[in-house]
């Protein structure tokens, strides 16, 4: 997706038993899908500060949904089984997270790396993608807070300064026919 997207309509299940759409936060101001999984070190990097940024916008002002697309064929640390008790372990039901199976979702957004963030205004326009931030390493040397920036400028109705920042991550485990 290039940004000024319209997001697309899909329908995937989560690890709470419900399956979510682009329609289930149709009342929020924005709309920020993570591409993610259980076993890269980039994305468990990111899951407490995650938790961190949903709960300083818990205000129901946006909506978060994480999405596993990683074969779990090849790599069975990504499959549903283990989604789940990352699920119940980290996010403690504060947000879905979502399983593509066929990988057709993030195929879609164009995800290449996993943690990648897609973020939609409220029109679920495509007006961020890519980091979360600038150290991935270690949360108390983050200078900038890329996402952070383009959720506040989103929700007060401004045009994102910076709205494509290269992810950095491991790369997205495809399936053979997907390549």
């Amino acid at each position: 997706m290039q940004i000024g997207d319209k997001l697309f309509d899909f329908k995937l299940p989560a690890t709470d038993g419900n399956t979510y759409s682009k329609f289930t936060y149709a009342d929020r101001y924005a709309l920020l899908i993570i591409v993610s999984c259980n076993q890269c070190r980039y994305a468990n990097a990111y899951w407490s500060r995650i938790v961190k940024m949903w709960e300083k916008f818990e205000d129901d002002a946006i909506g978060i949904m994480i999405i596993n697309g990683n074969d779990a064929e090849h790599n069975p640390e990504d499959s549903f089984d283990n989604m789940e008790t990352l699920s119940s372990t980290y996010f403690k039901g504060k947000f879905p997270y979502l399983y593509d199976e066929t990988q057709s979702v993030i195929k879609a957004l164009g995800a290449k790396r996993t943690p990648e963030v897609f973020l939609f205004n409220s029109k679920r326009e495509l007006v961020y993608k890519g980091a979360i931030d600038d150290s991935w390493e270690n949360e108390f040397a983050v200078t900038n807070v890329y996402l952070e920036d383009a959720i506040e400028c989103t929700l007060d109705g401004l045009d994102v300064d910076y709205p494509e920042i290269p992810a950095v991550g491991c790369s997205i485990k495809w399936k053979a026919d997907i390549l």
